[in-house]
C-alpha cells in the first residue's frame, strides 16, 4: 500500500507541477524565440547585401563616369590627329559586350 501510495504522490506532483497545457506554452516560446533568431539573422544578411548592392551601384556608376571621360579623351585625340594633317590608327573591333555599353555613350 505504501509503494501505491507513494507513486500515487509521484504522479500528483508531477502532474500539479508541470501540465500538458504548460509543456505546450513552454515549446510555442522556444519556437517563438527561436524564430525571432532566425528573423534576426535575415534581417541582417538583407541589411548586408542592400549595403553591397549600394557600394556596386556606386562603383558602377563610377566606371561609368571613367568609360565616359576615356570615350571623350579617344575623341579629341583623334581629332586632333586629324587637325595635324594625319590619319590615326584604325580601330580594332568592339566586342559585343563593349558595344552594348559604348554605343549609346556620347560624351
Amino acid at each position: 500500500m505504501a509503494i501505491v501510495a507513494a507513486i500515487g504522490g509521484v504522479v500528483s506532483a508531477r502532474s500539479a507541477r508541470r501540465t500538458k497545457r504548460q509543456e505546450k506554452r513552454d515549446d510555442f516560446l522556444a519556437i517563438s524565440t527561436q524564430q525571432g533568431k532566425a528573423i534576426e539573422r535575415l534581417e541582417k544578411r538583407v541589411q548586408r547585401q542592400e549595403t553591397e548592392a549600394d557600394k556596386q551601384r556606386e562603383r558602377i556608376g563610377d566606371q561609368d563616369e571613367a568609360i565616359g571621360w576615356l570615350l571623350h579623351r579617344v575623341r579629341l585625340l583623334v581629332s586632333h590627329i586629324k587637325k595635324a594633317g594625319l590619319e590615326p590608327p584604325p580601330a580594332e573591333p568592339m566586342s559585343e559586350r563593349a558595344a552594348r555599353y559604348i554605343h549609346h555613350m556620347d560624351v
